[in-house]
């Protein structure tokens, strides 16, 4: 693994970099979005404040996953190059959107949709960096051909085991594909927002709940890990609001 690249007498954290292209890349795709939709709006903006928050989110929520480890020594943990818990991004992100879609005067549903398969590949794009850090995201150990160790890694392990960040980017990319097919054909069959941002609150929970089942995080509630649990409020989230979506959309087609 390749924590660092070094470029004469700077050290670049590998991780940093594919966060930062990770950010562009969704950012581009965020713009064809825009533009199918007819949205006039800065894609190249909103994601990087978005990002900003999100990464703020995902450290504060990751120190506070140990509250006595962080009010013990709290500088360490603040200025670490990593941990950086997935939820805390997800909340950070998601409150600087609404602000954003506020500002912008766009619909907050619309906003949503837009910004979902974009938050997709952003964050398969940065699972990437995971990788090449070996920064202990990596699952239990396996015998499977495609096991891999990541002896120089941030959390250096010798054992096989599973590249569940590998994992992570390749399923991310077909669930940012199907959003993006989703709204397409919503946009052509004029169907009501949200529905695409309910996908994405299902089918991410799903993904992230099945992939932690071979992930090392401690176990908390009712034997899931945070990431667990939050993915469970994420899927019965997306499902309330898709069944209220379509009643309303069924509503509203009605004679």
């Amino acid at each position: 693994m390749i924590p660092y690249l070094h470029v004469g007498p700077l050290e670049l954290p590998t991780f940093g970099l594919m966060v930062a292209t990770g950010l562009m890349v969704a950012a581009y795709i965020l713009q064809a979005d825009f533009r199918r939709r007819a949205i006039r709006a800065d894609a190249f903006l909103i994601i990087c404040i978005a990002g900003m928050a999100g990464i703020v989110g995902a450290r504060l929520y990751h120190v506070l996953e140990s509250p006595a480890e962080f009010f013990a020594n709290p500088w360490p943990m603040i200025y670490s190059r990593f941990g950086f818990a997935w939820f805390g991004g997800f909340l950070g992100g998601f409150a600087a959107l609404l602000v954003l879609a506020w500002r912008e005067r766009i619909p907050t549903l619309t906003f949503l949709d837009a910004c979902s398969p974009a938050a997709c590949v952003g964050y398969a794009i940065g699972r990437i960096g995971c990788l090449l850090s070996g920064d202990g995201d990596y699952g239990v150990p396996t015998d499977l051909p495609w096991g891999m160790s990541f002896p120089n890694g941030v959390v250096p392990t010798a054992e096989r085991v599973h590249p569940t960040p590998l994992y992570e980017f390749f399923i991310w990319m077909l669930i940012a594909y199907a959003l993006w097919r989703v709204g397409a054909r919503a946009l052509q069959q004029q169907k009501g927002s949200g529905l695409v941002f309910c996908g994405y609150l299902v089918l991410t929970g799903v993904a992230r709940f099945l992939v932690e089942m071979i992930r090392i995080n401690p176990r908390s509630f009712l034997g899931m890990s945070n990431a667990q649990a939050a993915s469970v409020l994420s899927v019965l989230l997306g499902t309330v609001l898709y069944l209220f979506f379509l009643r309303k959309s069924n509503a509203v087609s009605r004679p």
